[in-house]
């Protein structure tokens, strides 16, 4: 660990993101995984991460209380009561994922999980104002591919494919920009296609990069394929793979 800037040793705990600590989290809590088994409980738990389901809010309660107790008392742990809660599943996330309100239930994204890459994204192009796209989809893409990658487990893909299309367009508000003023954005969109009377009327709309962005004129300019081409990952594609893609 660090202490004002300097490397100093470490006489208790484990260093985070290291591997002791999931393998002492699941020694530890083999105990807890035995007492659920023993009282009949449905559950998942991943390393101190669980949740535990019951058919009534009444039932989680007991269950909540007895387990924070068996917890604390046999195993000398501190429960977090900030993070613990008596909920509906789908209101819940668990490692990323969470579930449908179906009467069959389907493994979909929570919302925590969407907002924290697309403030990964947002940070990313901030830093591509000034940058060829091409380096700017050659860094986006390693980070889109792993997070899909991670939620490949996915059942619903709606939230991809509107993910997709959210990060399309922040592409294509970047370059509206980049191009910077009516003239080079005329010459650049006749370039890419656009009749010249297209091209013309649409460089000096005079609306904000951001409906530009979601513009016709645009999509067609910069069409999905003119991005795949640049090696721009697809969320969606690479989350439900060759075998899901059907």
């Amino acid at each position: 660990m660090f202490q004002n800037g300097l490397a100093a040793p470490r006489w208790q705990g484990t260093p985070q993101g290291g591997p002791l600590s999931p393998l002492l989290a699941n020694i530890l809590l083999d105990d807890v995984d035995k007492e659920l088994e023993r009282r009949g409980h449905r559950f998942c738990r991943y390393a101190d991460d669980m949740q535990v389901y019951v058919r009534s809010r009444r039932a989680g309660e007991r269950v909540m209380a007895s387990l924070s107790d068996f917890l604390e008392s046999s195993l000398r742990l501190t429960v977090n009561r900030d993070k613990s809660a008596v909920d509906r599943p789908w209101n819940r996330g668990y490692l990323g994922y969470t579930l449908t309100r179906h009467k069959l239930p389907k493994l979909t994204l929570a919302k925590a999980s969407l907002q924290r890459l697309m403030q990964r994204v947002r940070e990313i192009l901030k830093r591509g104002r000034g940058r060829h796209i091409q380096r700017v989809t050659e860094e986006l893409s390693p980070v889109l591919r792993g997070w899909a990658s991670y939620f490949s487990l996915v059942d619903v893909k709606r939230p991809l494919e509107v993910l997709d299309q959210w990060v399309r367009r922040r592409l294509r508000n970047l370059i509206w920009r980049q191009w910077k003023r009516p003239r080079t954005r005329r010459r650049k969109l006749s370039a890419l296609g656009l009749n010249d009377y297209r091209a013309w009327k649409s460089a000096g709309n005079g609306r904000g990069p951001w409906w530009n962005a979601g513009a016709l004129h645009l999509r067609h300019a910069l069409p999905n394929r003119w991005f795949a081409q640049r090696g721009l990952v697809s969320v969606l594609d690479t989350a439900r793979g060759p075998s899901r893609s059907s």
